[in-house]
């Protein structure tokens, strides 16, 4: 076969042979470029999203705020008499508010569904918080101060909540409620200045069912290992105790209430099997 380029050609048939080896070069190389792009785009089609179905456990720290109303009544008595039951314990009621440290841990389980993720958590936290009512500003008919007191205490807070959230990829923000739990002690403390002094309280001591609900964002660092941010509302019902105000010739019965709820932001890190 005679080489092309071997022997004259006419400029117009040189130019046609050339313009056919250039569109022959450039549709091998489109072609190329096209199956190379084709094969990449099915590998990254390929690359597999992350996976929250799986259990774990892990460390949370963050704060709390507690919100207490008190309550107070005393009943008309042989000690109090005339409008002193109705001004102690009027002064008694109020509402206080305290913060608190939390840390402690978490474990549970997703499930994921496409884009849908949903699963069942526990936590236990260390949370001491103190709402604290004080009214020292008072009289009584006969002249005399009296001073009277509420305090609420905690020390742990836990929760067992459902949770459902939407993921993308290593993304996860959800929502979450269910049932919280606390134990408190609860004091109500009277004082007054007569002489003797006439001084009583109430106190309980209770475990406390309540509700909680709230909402959170997590992200996957890597395959076992996750980080969180999450806020809880958390109520609890109202705890109640009853005493006396023992002073000089009688009684009054003092009754005393507390509820309680608790706000808390946190952060926590997970480790998923």
């Amino acid at each position: 076969m005679a080489n092309p380029f071997a022997t004259t050609q006419p400029p117009a048939n040189r130019l046609i042979l050339a313009a056919r080896i250039v569109t022959i070069t450039v549709a091998l190389a489109c072609g190329a470029t096209a199956a190379v792009a084709a094969d990449m785009s099915v590998k990254a089609a390929a690359a597999p999203s992350y996976q929250w179905s799986g259990c774990y456990v892990g460390l949370n720290l963050g704060g709390g705020a507690s919100t207490t109303n008190f309550g107070s009544t005393v009943d008309p008595g042989t000690y109090l008499k005339t409008s002193d039951p109705a001004t102690v314990g009027g002064s008694g009621s109020g509402g206080a508010n305290a913060d608190g440290v939390l840390a402690g841990g978490q474990a549970g389980c997703n499930f994921q569904s496409g884009t849908l993720v949903y699963g069942l958590e526990g936590d236990l936290d260390y949370f001491r918080s103190r709402p604290r009512f004080d009214n020292n500003t008072n009289t009584l008919a006969d002249g005399n101060t009296f001073a009277i007191s509420q305090l609420l205490t905690t020390n742990h807070l836990a929760t067992m909540r459902p949770r459902i959230g939407i993921a993308a990829d290593r993304n996860l923000a959800y929502i979450t409620g269910g049932a919280a739990f606390t134990n408190v002690n609860y004091t109500e403390n009277y004082v007054d200045a007569n002489v003797p002094p006439g001084a009583g309280a109430a106190s309980a001591s209770r475990s406390l069912l309540g509700w909680t609900a709230g909402a959170g964002w997590e992200y996957a660092l890597a395959d076992h290992w996750t980080v969180r941010a999450e806020y809880l509302f958390a109520s609890f019902p109202t705890t109640s105790a009853t005493g006396l105000i023992d002073g000089p010739g009688g009684t009054n019965a003092l009754h005393g209430s507390a509820d309680l709820v608790v706000q808390i932001i946190r952060a926590g890190v997970n480790f998923k099997f």
